[in-house]
């Protein structure tokens, strides 16, 4: 039996998502309820900036919300690339603890680089999202079960540069 190689056919979901472009005015809004889907969100948060003022917790709801300058990776990747950022607000439902690390609560102009979420499984389905910024700083969310979701809030804006990182050679 010969296979072929795989061609998308006009119209295709495949093709019209290649076709898609998410300009300025095309919102990105994903939901995450496991590990695969906190991974995308996370992909798409590297390298969100955001001021200590915009992180929310609100215990008596048991919620964390933060508003954040998200870069936009996907235009940054266009043969002529441009350096776009969004306004995006991130939640974090079902939350029953917050804790932080190298984060001051108190230094409201403070900002923060994020450069991962991460979820940890430890009573299922429940367990411990962390936000990682750079600095070593970071959130800890004990929550009941992973209910996240991230929603751009208005189109895009001229960002000065790419973000880039020191690699340690150790």
């Amino acid at each position: 039996m010969e296979i072929s190689p795989c061609a998308v056919a006009p119209g295709s979901l495949l093709s019209s998502y290649q076709q898609l472009s998410r300009g300025p005015m095309n919102p990105l809004k994903l939901i995450a309820l496991d590990q695969d889907d906190i991974a995308i969100v996370s992909t798409h948060l590297q390298d969100a900036v955001v001021k200590v003022a915009d992180i929310v917790w609100l215990p008596a709801e048991k919620r964390l919300v933060m508003g954040v300058n998200r870069f936009d990776w996907e235009a940054c990747g266009c043969e002529d690339p441009c350096y776009k950022r969004r306004r995006t607000a991130l939640r974090f439902e079902r939350v029953n603890s917050l804790r932080c690390r190298n984060v001051d609560p108190k230094r409201k102009d403070a900002v923060l680089n994020l450069l991962a979420v991460e979820f940890d499984e430890t009573d299922s389905p429940g367990g411990a999202v962390t936000l990682i910024f750079s600095g070593g700083a970071a959130l800890r969310l004990e929550v009941e079960c992973l209910e996240c979701e991230l929603a751009d809030l208005g189109p895009t804006w001229d960002a000065k540069a790419r973000p880039a990182h020191m690699v340690d050679q150790a």
